[in-house]
């Protein structure tokens, strides 16, 4: 089972309007498909994101002809060698073998993981909150009544691009409209310093809706983290930028988070993200995977959080929600599954069991110009 080809396909969106996060604004969404075919037919899907003039040319005079030859089922090794040139190429690279692996053995990749335990799991909507708009405020609330009212009872929503004041007023309106009766995350983007995060603590204790206090400071300073999280009432969370499963000791060991948030597609492979999802489950903390940039990232989390036992035998019939993209990306419906009331189906089929909206991607191919 050697791998033959490697087709490559390059999306990219520009965005009407811009939105954003404590980051600054995006102007556009791009995606970086690819699809292995071995020598007897079996076909796997890998998704990375990165600027793509940058990983076309990684893929087409290195990565491929790297690629081609290679037995499909020496995963390990061959994710060891390209990580070294590119870490996310190689995580793209681990999803398209493991796919291939559990089709050529007719099995889900559940099934190759072990079996699922659930059959749905539950998405929060993600938000980009910030927007050029004077009435960014406004705006924001119509976006989020019009995703309430397709069935999330829980969402994520930006803070820290703002002063604390402007945030504190979004955060209240928010509250106002949905009466407290939505779920909320607040996501900083590492953009505060240990005193400016404790000052929302005001706002945790006078509201009892919140999940998580999302990276509010810069991940590497542990003891600040330790620190503010015997001084708030909710829980926090982060580690979405973190690579691998060591990088997330230090949160682990000096009990610095609650809740974990590693990304498949920041990490060394699919292999490396399991064992960070499971290595959570042994200091008895959540993980809820951040699965914002790209659609087939989020399959995996999905099929992984299937998977995965629960954090405590308190919570044996629950399991901590996956991201859900809900801004202007028409990425997000390159795959058919699609959440309904909040919840998404864990499919069943060979491999993936579902396959890659072809039309939607020749729609949005990148034409090969620079962009920014």
């Amino acid at each position: 089972m050697e791998i033959e080809y490697i087709e490559t396909f390059p999306l990219l969106y520009e965005l009407s309007e811009p939105y954003g996060d404590a980051n600054g604004y995006k102007k556009y969404r791009s995606c970086f498909l690819f699809k292995i075919t071995t020598n007897d037919g079996i076909h796997g899907w890998g998704e990375c994101i990165d600027w793509l003039p940058t990983i076309e040319k990684g893929f087409n005079e290195r990565i491929i002809p790297y690629l081609i030859g290679k037995k499909a089922t020496d995963r390990t090794q061959i994710v060891k060698v390209v990580k070294k040139w590119n870490k996310r190429a190689a995580s793209g690279i681990s999803m398209a073998l493991t796919e291939i692996v559990a089709k050529s053995a007719g099995l889900s990749v559940c099934e190759l993981w072990g079996g699922k335990i659930r059959e749905s799991i539950q998405v929060y909507a993600s938000f980009q909150s910030y927007s050029q708009d004077k009435n960014w405020v406004n705006h924001s609330l119509q976006l989020i009544d019009q995703t309430i009212s397709k069935g999330f009872d829980q969402i994520k929503i930006k803070i820290g691009g703002r002063t604390l004041q402007e945030d504190f007023s979004h955060i209240q309106a928010i509250q106002s409209m949905l009466e407290e009766k939505i779920y909320l995350a607040l996501d900083a983007n590492q953009s505060y310093d240990f005193s400016t995060a404790r000052k929302w603590e005001r706002y945790f204790k006078k509201w009892q809706n919140f999940l998580w206090f999302e990276e509010p400071i810069p991940i590497e300073q542990i003891s600040d983290y330790k620190l503010l999280r015997g001084n708030i009432s909710i829980p926090i969370a982060g580690g979405e930028n973190l690579t691998s499963t060591v990088q997330f000791l230090p949160l682990l060991i000096n009990g610095a988070v609650d809740i974990i948030q590693p990304d498949i597609m920041h990490e060394n492979g699919v292999h490396e993200y399991l064992e960070t999802l499971h290595l959570s489950r042994s200091f008895g903390l959540r993980s809820s995977p951040h699965t914002f940039d790209g659609p087939l990232s989020r399959l995996y989390a999905l099929f992984a959080q299937a998977c995965l036992p629960p954090w405590s035998k308190m919570e044996k019939d629950d399991i901590e929600p996956i991201e859900w993209d809900v801004m202007d990306n028409p990425f997000t419906s390159l795959v058919s599954i699609q959440p309904n009331n909040g919840c998404l189906m864990v499919p069943d089929g060979i491999g993936i069991g579902t396959e890659i909206d072809i039309e939607l991607m020749e729609k949005y191919r990148w034409d090969g110009r620079i962009y920014h």
